[in-house]
């Protein structure tokens, strides 16, 4: 085994430990509609996740764990791609935001930045920012 297939592997555990974020996170107030069908779909080709896979995911999202990147600039994209799934209804409920808080420590950030980071990212997404966007409204002061 290559050297690089070591990383790609590592790489691919990481994009489907994400995925699998994103896909409980579809899942989390019942049936998967079909826009977030559509933002999933989005998701696993960006994440190189198949067919295979994304029934798997699917089928038991809790399964995989998270792993977290290993760059600041990775979990905030990380954290904006959760964010998107969960604005796709346009609201956050309480069981989502203590989802995000859990996965955003899962990432990597402390108890106290994840609070901040998440009421910061409530309170600026509105569902249709890019990356660029969300990362200068963040780093706003």
């Amino acid at each position: 085994m290559a050297f690089t297939d070591l990383f790609e592997s590592g790489e691919h555990s990481r994009n489907l430990g994400h995925f699998a974020s994103i896909a409980n996170l579809a899942s989390i107030d019942g049936e998967i509609n079909p826009e977030e069908e559509k933002l999933l779909r989005r998701f696993a080709r960006k994440l190189d996740i198949d067919e295979i896979e994304y029934e798997a995911v699917l089928k038991n999202p809790s399964k995989y764990p998270i792993n977290p990147p290993n760059t600041s600039d990775k979990r905030l994209e990380r954290m904006h791609d959760l964010f998107e799934m969960i604005f796709v209804d346009h609201t956050i409920d309480d069981h989502e935001r203590f989802l995000i808080e859990r996965y955003a420590i899962g990432l990597g950030y402390s108890a106290d930045l994840a609070q901040k980071l998440i009421k910061r990212s409530i309170s600026i997404y509105s569902g249709g920012l890019d990356l660029e966007d969300y990362r200068y409204l963040l780093n706003k002061k």
